[in-house]
This record gives C-alpha cells, sequence and structure tokens, in this order.
C-alpha cells in the first residue's frame, strides 16, 4: 500500500534587483542554485516589477535604485507578502542615521555629524566626507579638503531636499575597509574592500550600471577584536529594533582600523554586497548553502510550509 505524500508547499522566492541590473549584479549567480539544492525555487526580478508583490517572498539583493526612489521604495516594501530583510529593518537602516542610533548604544562608530533641509551644514576644518543620509553605492558621496567646497555640496544635497552626513575622513580607509558578513545573525565569512572614494575634486569610478561605485575586493581574515565590534553592532541593532539577531537574514558590518582602535562605518541590512566571489569555490558552496538554509528557516518563521523535508 503507497502511503500518501504530505502535501509539501513551495513558495514563490524573488531575489529582487533592479531594472539597471535585472540578474543582479553577478555576486549572488549561485544563489538561485543554492536555494533549489533546498528545494526552495527563486528567480530574479527588479523590484518594482508589479509581480514581485504577488511573490511569498522576496529577499533583497539588488535593489540598487532605492535610495533615489526611497518613499516609493518603502511604500513597496509594505505591500510585499514577506520581504528578507523586513520592512521595519530596511526603513531604518536605508537613512544614515541609524549610525547615531549605534553610536548611543556605545559602539564604535565614525564620528557622524546629520543635517537637514532648512539647516545649514556646519564643516569642521580637515579633510571630510559629506555624503546624503539617504543613498547606495556610494553615489554623491564626496571628499573634500576645502571647508568651502564641502559647504557647497552639502548645500547642494539639502537644498535637493535630502538630509545630510558630514564625517572626518580617516586615513585609514585608504588601507581598505574590512566587510564582516553574517548570515543568519551568525558570523560567516568575510573580506577587504578596497578605497572606493578617490582625492579630493575627483569622482569614483562607477559601474557601467550607474548605481554604484566600483570596488576592489579581497579575501580577508579579521582578528578577533573587529568580529567582536561586528558581533556588538548587530546586538545593538537587534535591541533597538526589537527583532531577534536570527531574524537578520544577511548583514555586513564595515569596520576600517585594527583591534580594539577599529571603528565602524556602516552596517548594511538592506541588500548589501556578501563578497561572495572572494572565497574559494568549496568555502562559496558551504557559505551559499547555509544561506538557503537561513532562507528555509525563515519561510518556516513566516509559516510558507510545510516544506520539503531535506536532511540538514
Amino acid at each position: 500500500m503507497k502511503r500518501a505524500r504530505p502535501n509539501v508547499f513551495h513558495p514563490r522566492i524573488v531575489l529582487a534587483s533592479c531594472r539597471q541590473l535585472p540578474d543582479g549584479d553577478g555576486d549572488d549567480a549561485g544563489l538561485v542554485g543554492a536555494l533549489r539544492r533546498r528545494g526552495l525555487h527563486a528567480r530574479w526580478l527588479p523590484w518594482d516589477d508589479p509581480e514581485t508583490e504577488s511573490a511569498d517572498l522576496v529577499i533583497l539583493r539588488a535593489a540598487w535604485d532605492y535610495a533615489e526612489r526611497h518613499a516609493e521604495f518603502l511604500a513597496w516594501t509594505g505591500r510585499v507578502r514577506h520581504l528578507l530583510n523586513a520592512p521595519p529593518v530596511v526603513a531604518w537602516n536605508s537613512d544614515k542615521r541609524y549610525l547615531g542610533d549605534l553610536a548611543a548604544a556605545g559602539v564604535a562608530v565614525l564620528p557622524s555629524t546629520f543635517f537637514d533641509p532648512g539647516e545649514k551644514a556646519r564643516v569642521p576644518r580637515g579633510e571630510v566626507v559629506v555624503k546624503p543620509t539617504i543613498g547606495a553605492g556610494s553615489v554623491d558621496t564626496r571628499r573634500f579638503t576645502e571647508r568651502r567646497d564641502a559647504e557647497s555640496h552639502a548645500a547642494e544635497l539639502l537644498q535637493s531636499g535630502r538630509s545630510v552626513l558630514v564625517q572626518p575622513y580617516d586615513s585609514r580607509v585608504e588601507d581598505g575597509e574590512t566587510a564582516l558578513v553574517f548570515l543568519g545573525g551568525e558570523q560567516s565569512h568575510a573580506f577587504t574592500k578596497g578605497p572606493i572614494l578617490p582625492p579630493a575634486g575627483e569622482l569614483p569610478p562607477m559601474h557601467d550600471s550607474g548605481t554604484y561605485a566600483e570596488e576592489a575586493l579581497t579575501p580577508a581574515d579579521p582578528d578577533v577584536e573587529l568580529w567582536e565590534l561586528g558581533h556588538a553592532a548587530l546586538d545593538a541593532a537587534s535591541s533597538h529594533l526589537g527583532v531577534p539577531r536570527n531574524e537578520f537574514l544577511y548583514a555586513r558590518v564595515d569596520l576600517i582600523g585594527t583591534g580594539c582602535e577599529a571603528l565602524l562605518l556602516e552596517l548594511e541590512l538592506v541588500e548589501p554586497a556578501l563578497g561572495w566571489r572572494q572565497l574559494d569555490e568549496n568555502i562559496r558552496e558551504l557559505r551559499q548553502r547555509d544561506f538557503a538554509l537561513h532562507v528555509e528557516a525563515a519561510c518556516e518563521r513566516l509559516g510558507l510550509g510545510p516544506l520539503s523535508h531535506r536532511r540538514p
């Protein structure tokens, strides 16, 4: 007698990109296969494609144009059935004012000052970086040695209705940033990002799509102190948002410096590049399998099951 096969639900999963890069930026090329090996079927779609709103689960991966359409993007996050990372996480993390929340929680953050439209940006002496608080891919981020030029760029951003972040330029960034990757709130892997910002007065080289600045990435093996700072940042975000760490499907913490003198530049929870191509093939396969397992766990947590039963 044949046993009845239990009903299995196959959630429709979308890896959300943008129209300039409909299949992502290439770094996530192995994710569809990794998910499929867990019985999860995913496909790429631009986030603003109407079909994303009928998907059971949307995973943000390459929505590089979200910053220039921020209000529209946040409204969309509230319409999709289930989003990773979750809409409140995306709303908080997509505005760099979150750096102030992390600093208030005791995380070692590069000093940051914020200005809103209608205010005059006060730029300190010395070399500084001026950027919009809502931005991605280093678009409109500039480095200045002259206060007048920095104030002019800040004023231009403010007049366009955007809030501004001013930070001192820390020369340690020229040694590269250490990017720590967490999956499901757990420590995964790391890589180094070469300096993006050119000398004052020059513009960073942009990807052909115009959505982000080109970066030189290399493998990294950070020391314990850097990982501890990364964990502290995730703990602070989790506490501030009231979201358990394991519900962050992905996170990337960008740091400069070494040891106890390291500082956080960014905590990326919206759609960070995860540096898969900096891992050798075997490690990459294992880490992408971890990614798929965390997606599977999220599906079960969100009630998108029962899934097919596969061995861990």
